[in-house]
């Protein structure tokens, strides 16, 4: 979430210069995430970094998916006592916290999508009852401990101890945090995670029993649908379809 405000130390200069690439891509991936119903004001948050970088970058703020452009990224350190941009988002801890646990995420993507964020509220285990649930088999955590803002670097620690190896972990209450190995895989896993939700939500909604696709239909998916090629295509359709919707989008890097 983006609301509040934490006690923190502010710097009115950015901490490192925002790569136009990455900068192109978060704002991309923002805008994507909009068109896939993660909206919620101007909440939630969107960041990648280098592969072994201590800087990273993020949607400000004030911005919502919607209207992100590259120009409303921000820098950010993983140091929590590093000086912080007055535009960073208060949920600044959740992606610090991440970052130092997991060298291998270079992207990741905290949002209210909805569908996620219903499923999260239950105890229901995620299932492949389609192709989505296949990534995330096994491989989505659980976090229950608050379902507030997360605003101090205990709850992110916390978070990112819960999100342990996993590709990504439901905040009871408050969404969903996709990680990747870039702000591509992460902006393409989290629309993954919020078909998959919503799909399961619709079988259990059903009344009737349903079936899920076995372990060995789950590894093979995994290996073809959400090989790193195969991401790369979808996340190459998703910048098509923004920039079908937002023109100026064509401009970014």
């Amino acid at each position: 979430m983006t609301t509040g405000t934490a006690t923190r130390p502010a710097s009115r200069a950015p901490l490192a210069r925002v790569p136009a690439r990455l900068a192109g891509q978060i704002a991309a991936g923002a805008r994507m995430l909009s068109l896939d119903g993660h909206d919620d004001f101007n909440q939630g948050q969107i960041s990648a970094r280098t592969p072994g970088s201590d800087t990273f970058f993020i949607k400000n703020a004030l911005c919502g998916f919607d209207e992100a452009t590259p120009g409303q990224v921000v820098a950010a350190s993983v140091d929590p006592d590093a000086p912080v941009d007055p535009l960073a988002p208060p949920e600044l801890p959740l992606h610090q916290a991440i970052y130092r646990a997991r060298p291998d995420v270079n992207g990741i993507v905290h949002s209210h999508a909805p569908h996620t964020l219903v499923f999260g509220a239950t105890d229901l285990e995620l299932r492949p009852v389609s192709h989505d649930g296949a990534h995330f088999t096994d491989n989505l955590a659980l976090f229950t401990r608050t379902s507030n803002t997360v605003l101090d670097q205990a709850t992110g620690d916390a978070i990112a101890e819960a999100l342990g190896d996993a590709e990504g972990v439901l905040l009871r209450n408050h969404g969903g945090v996709i990680v990747g190995k870039s702000v591509r895989h992460a902006a393409v896993f989290a629309q993954v995670l919020e078909r998959a939700c919503r799909l399961q939500l619709l079988a259990e909604q059903s009344g009737v029993p349903y079936t899920w696709a076995t372990d060995d239909d789950v590894a093979l998916k995994r290996d073809f649908i959400y090989a790193d090629l195969s991401v790369r295509s979808y996340w190459e359709y998703a910048v098509r379809r923004v920039r079908r919707v937002w023109p100026e989008a064509a401009t970014w890097r």
